[in-house]
């Protein structure tokens, strides 16, 4: 039996974009997708290497403007950004179809690398995050769609972790790259090398998606244009509706409203007094509190983003918590201010640096991999999710317990490969899990829902982190220094190239500096532990699925799938079928 029939409902309407990668699929051909496949994994080798390199470049560019405090602020910005494209991304790829939703996100992707190389101020430098952010994550989410529309639950999750593979290699060279391009060059290079690689990367894709989406369209499978016959004010009023866009405008208005403000509370004058902060905050929570009442609306939003249906299933709800705090605990801990803490506090290279840091990418990308055999053979996903939050939080408590000044770098290092291995165990379980409770109709919003609540638990762990660090280290900063160079506690504070190199390690003032991060970031620890532990209980809350006795109705060819797709009557239909291959990729055949 099905376990997820019940939320096929026949009246809901199939949009033109699942229609026609519906109608794509059955037009696949077997070197089609593995062209398609190869070009995604270009491009996540490209973009693997950006995320290594990148991170480790932005102290340098926002101290460049005296303004390193300003990191979590950066980090806010692309949090919001994170948290809000993923639902229009989905949609755009529901709406008018997988290779124009790629096209314009890779446009998006390029041109925030091109702004970021380019801009001559902070303000232009965290505008840029808005194309960076909007380009990242919605290539990120269309990756993830574009596996649930080519394989079966069963298989899902193994080929979910394929872009993460880059992982593995980018870890290592992250740091190199990094500092051997602040060494012959300068950090705007370090963001701009990227605008070329990508479009390059992506080329085969989008010649293979336009190549088969013409092959449908001769075969009468693709479907009329739902603006055909239709004025401009249709076509908007249309739009207004697919896309949800009022909803999405409320959702990202709330977080950004809410979030940037305890960021800038530090740093503003008044502080919390200041009445521009106090402003934002409350119309931020006056956002959140009508967002949920406007999805609820079958006449305002007769096709919320957030389907109704979904938010009444428990592993739905489950899952979402779970990203939350997962991401929300992460950004507590090791991004965005453990690889500064590394830098001064531990005295670590940028090199050493990008190697601790990235160490959480390295042991995750072999733990989702690992997992996802697991899953694929046992057909269950719910005991690892279990198992990852044991031993992500876990990871979280050996971070509190070794964040003492002079530890060893093996020791840095073993806890972040506990970190790692925990957040790999549980992300892609935990994402199958929400993919699995909705219809394909819904697959796209079930990975959106949940890479969205990821997202916003990364926005608000970034939020906090930046309140602790900009309340906490001015503060510390101007207690501990010695009376020679206490008037410099402002300067020190802005700039991470004074505070980890201004002076030598074991000297009064590099004692006081250190003192004062190293406070900071206890604090952090703490919260962030706290944040990890509710994960377990909500894992127990998720329902144990047996991924092969699940069908989500998937039309046209997919990978795992004893089926392939057949016309009749120019209407994509599945039909048995045996498969002769082995291999995954040789279970495609022509029809």
């Amino acid at each position: 039996m099905n376990d997820n029939s019940s939320l096929e409902d026949p009246q809901h309407e199939v949009l033109a974009g699942v229609q026609k990668v519906e109608a794509i699929s059955t037009a696949w051909s077997k070197w089609g997708l593995i062209i398609a496949y190869i070009s995604l994994l270009l491009m996540a080798n490209v973009t693997a290497l950006e995320a290594s390199t990148s991170y480790l470049f932005t102290p340098f560019a926002t101290s460049a403007f005296l303004a390193h405090s300003l990191v979590s602020t950066v980090t806010v910005v692309q949090g919001v950004v994170n948290s809000v494209i993923k639902p229009p991304a989905a949609k755009i790829a529901d709406v008018f179809g997988r290779f124009e939703a790629f096209t314009l996100i890779v446009t998006l992707f390029t041109l925030g690398y091109i702004q970021q190389a380019a801009s001559n101020n902070v303000r232009a430098f965290a505008s840029a995050q808005i194309f960076y952010s909007a380009g990242s994550q919605g290539l990120q989410i269309l990756q993830q769609i574009f596996v649930a529309d080519s394989t079966d639950l069963l298989n899902r999750a193994l080929f979910s972790t394929l872009f993460d593979v880059p992982f593995l290699w980018t870890t290592w060279a992250g740091g190199p790259v990094a500092q051997s391009i602040l060494k012959h060059s300068t950090w705007r290079w370090g963001y701009g090398i990227w605008s070329i690689a990508l479009p390059v990367s992506f080329l085969p894709l989008a010649a293979s998606l336009f190549w088969n989406q013409r092959k449908a369209k001769k075969m009468g499978l693709i479907p009329e244009s739902q603006f055909a016959g239709m004025s401009i004010i249709q076509i908007l009023k249309s739009l207004w509706f697919d896309l949800d866009f009022f909803g999405l405008l409320l959702l990202s208005a709330a977080i950004s409203l809410i979030l940037i403000p305890l960021t800038l509370a530090g740093g503003a004058k008044g502080g919390w007094s200041n009445a521009s902060i106090i402003a934002m905050i409350v119309i931020g929570v006056v956002c959140l509190c009508v967002f949920p009442f406007w999805e609820r609306s079958s006449k305002l939003a007769p096709k919320a983003f957030f389907p109704r249906d979904l938010f009444q299933n428990r592993t739905v709800l489950a899952g979402v918590a779970i990203g939350f705090l997962y991401f929300m605990a992460f950004y507590l801990s090791v991004f965005p201010y453990f690889s500064s803490y590394l830098l001064i506090v531990q005295g670590e290279s940028i090199t050493a640096t990008g190697h601790i840091v990235q160490t959480f990418s390295f042991t995750s990308t072999v733990s989702s991999i690992i997992v996802s055999f697991l899953i694929k053979y046992t057909a269950h996903y719910k005991y690892f999710v279990t198992l990852g939050a044991c031993v992500y939080l876990l990871g979280m408590g050996l971070m509190f317990n070794y964040r003492r000044e002079g530890v060893s770098t093996g020791t840095l290092v073993g806890c972040q490969i506990a970190v790692g291995i925990g957040g790999g165990l549980l992300n892609v379980p935990a994402q199958l899990g929400v993919q699995a409770s909705a219809s394909h109709q819904q697959v796209a919003a079930a990975t959106a829902i949940f890479l969205t609540i990821l997202e916003v638990g990364g926005a608000c762990g970034s939020a906090i982190s930046g309140a602790i660090w900009s309340h906490s280290i001015p503060r510390k900063l101007e207690q501990y220094l010695p009376p020679s160079i206490n008037n410099q506690s402002a300067l020190i504070y802005g700039n991470i190239t004074l505070s980890s190199g201004g002076w030598p390690m074991g000297s009064p003032e590099r004692l006081a500096i250190n003192r004062a991060y190293q406070e900071t970031m206890s604090t952090l620890l703490t919260v962030a532990v706290c944040v990890a532990a509710p994960i377990i209980p909500l894992s127990l809350l998720m329902k144990n699925y047996k991924l092969d006795q699940m069908d989500q109705h998937i039309k046209g060819k997919v990978i795992g799938d004893e089926r392939r797709g057949s016309v009749v009557d120019g209407t994509p239909e599945v039909q048995p079928q045996t498969s002769k291959f082995g291999g995954l990729l040789n279970r495609f055949r022509r029809n």
